[in-house]
Order: structure tokens, then sequence, then C-alpha cells
């Protein structure tokens, strides 16, 4: 059985609720062909240990900045650095799939700022975003995203 391994990080419960929306859209369309892959979610916070992760995983984050308007004038990434630490920890960076981001749209050139910087500073795809708690349609589109890009890419350098 394929199971798509997310981490995320929720500070208001949005991105909670919306990976959770995901792991149950999943169990449906797996109950409707086994091919289907289920979700597995990982919340990673303040609380948590540190692991080396096994798996290949996707990194789910929220977009909270105070400060700077992150384009031109500086940005300070709030409430939300404990899962870029987590992903530099050991090789978790090397296993990550890519990353989606959460924002609120009113926020203009701000919306998922730290999903964008987070594929550009560690070197992975910035494959998709949804607004705040996202809706069903964000769902099967991520969901959709998610099997297409469940596969590492290795490098084809020879050793």
């Amino acid at each position: 059985m394929s199971i798509i391994n997310i981490l995320y990080i929720s500070v208001a419960g949005n991105t909670r609720s919306f990976t959770q929306d995901l792991q149950d859209y999943a169990e449906e369309q797996h109950s409707k062909d086994a091919a289907n892959p289920l979700v597995s979610l990982k919340e990673i916070s303040e609380e948590s240990d540190f692991d080396s992760e096994q798996e290949p995983y996707f990194a789910f984050v929220p977009t909270y900045l105070d400060g700077g308007n992150g384009v031109d004038n500086g940005v300070k990434e709030l409430m939300t650095n404990v899962l870029g630490e987590y992903i530099a920890y050991k090789n978790n960076r090397k296993l990550c799939l890519g990353v989606i981001g959460s924002g609120n749209r009113n926020f203009g050139l701000q919306y998922c700022l730290t999903a964008k910087r987070y594929a550009r500073d560690y070197g992975f795809d910035y494959l998709d975003n949804y607004e705040l708690r996202g809706n069903s349609t964000d769902c099967k589109r991520i969901y959709e995203t998610m099997k297409k890009n469940n596969v590492l890419k290795t490098s084809t350098e020879e050793v």
C-alpha cells in the first residue's frame, strides 16, 4: 500500500484542519480504488523531538510574518521556524518531495511566502497552495499533485 507522508506545522489550526481533510479525502479515494495512496500526518511543533525522517514526505507550511513586506524590504518569519529547523535537521531536507503553502490572499505578495522561501532555501519544489483552511477543490487538486510527485528524485550524477 502506498502512503503519502505529510509533515506540517499549524499555528491557528488552519493547516491541521486542511491536512486532516486531505487525509479524509485520501481514505475516501483509497476505498474506491486501493491503488490510491493513503495520507499519514506528522505535526511539528515547538514541543517536537527532532527525528531523522526515514520516508519521503511533503511539507505544509502557513505564512506568518512580522515586519517588512518579505519582498524588497526584509522579512521576519514568525511562529513557523521550527518546521524549517526540522527540515534542516540532519538529512531531512533530502527526503522532502516539495512544499505546499497556505496563507491569506489579502496579504498580496506575502501570500505563501514562507513556502516559497523554504523551496528556494532548501532546494525542493514549491508545488501548490491554498488559502486559509482550503476547500474540497483544493483537497482534490493537492492530493493529485502529491500523487504525481510522490517519488523521491535522485541525482543523475555518477559517483
